[in-house]
């Protein structure tokens, strides 16, 4: 009986990857507000009713298809953090795994510009993002505020200046987003966080044709005076700062 569950199973993951795989081709036709379960369906000789059994509805093929997406640009992320966490002899600075996490990030949107335009493109009209969606659309944001926390916790961040009349939100959102970072840092993740998407989103809606041309040197002297805006130290002020300390 396991047997025929278990067949049953990978059937059902093999249909479920073959419907994602075909409505990932219609969004790079379509676009996303014209993704169809009776197109999806038609062109894997499905009927309709078959694929309902596996998405009932276009916004919950929608859902995975975002999830999806945004598990595997967090992945991209993850990945090369951890790549720069594993540079012989130490790890890379803190300054230098914010570029690596932000060029992963940058890559994977132009190997996938699609999805990229489904999770940060237009909105979908008519649809909304389930509670579901959060958690995978955390991922690169995690990775960076624990690139700023660790640059915090060894000397390597530089608190920068913050509005008196911002506090109150700065503190707001410091509880919610990052609790053990100083309150004044945290506005300036959020900006630059924003500030990394609209880069990339510029690059790949093409409004940087005809302006830069050298995009990747580009984009990495960006990002980088993106990071030192939230106050991360390159390494020549790591070690400045470390010498001071021991002098």
């Amino acid at each position: 009986m396991s047997t025929i569950r278990g067949a049953r199973e990978r059937a059902r993951i093999e249909v479920t990857a073959a419907i994602k795989d075909e409505a990932r081709k219609q969004l790079a036709a379509e676009g996303a507000a014209k993704l169809s379960l009776r197109a999806v369906a038609r062109e894997l000789g499905m009927v309709s009713s078959a694929l309902y059994r596996y998405f009932p509805s276009r916004d919950e093929l929608l859902t995975a298809l975002i999830v999806d997406a945004y598990d595997a640009v967090g992945e991209a992320a993850e990945t090369a953090h951890r790549a720069s966490c594993d540079v012989p002899p130490v790890p890379a600075a803190h300054l230098a795994r914010w570029i690596a996490v932000a060029c992963a990030v940058r890559e994977w949107a132009l190997a996938h510009p699609h999805e990229y335009a489904l999770i940060y493109g237009s909105p979908v009209p008519g649809y909304t993002a389930p509670q579901a969606t959060v958690g995978p659309a955390s991922r690169i944001g995690l990775v960076l505020i624990g690139i700023v926390e660790d640059a915090h916790r060894t000397g390597g961040l530089a608190v920068p200046t913050l509005a008196p009349e911002l506090r109150p939100e700065a503190e707001r959102m410091a509880a919610d987003l990052a609790p053990d970072l100083p309150p004044a840092v945290v506005p300036a993740l959020v900006a630059a966080w924003s500030q990394l998407i609209g880069l990339i989103s510029f690059e790949i809606f093409g409004q940087f044709n005809r302006i830069v041309e050298a995009r990747e040197t580009f984009f990495r002297q960006a990002v980088a005076d993106l990071a030192r805006n939230v106050g991360l130290l390159d390494d020549r002020a790591d070690r400045t700062a470390t010498d001071s300390a021991g002098a």
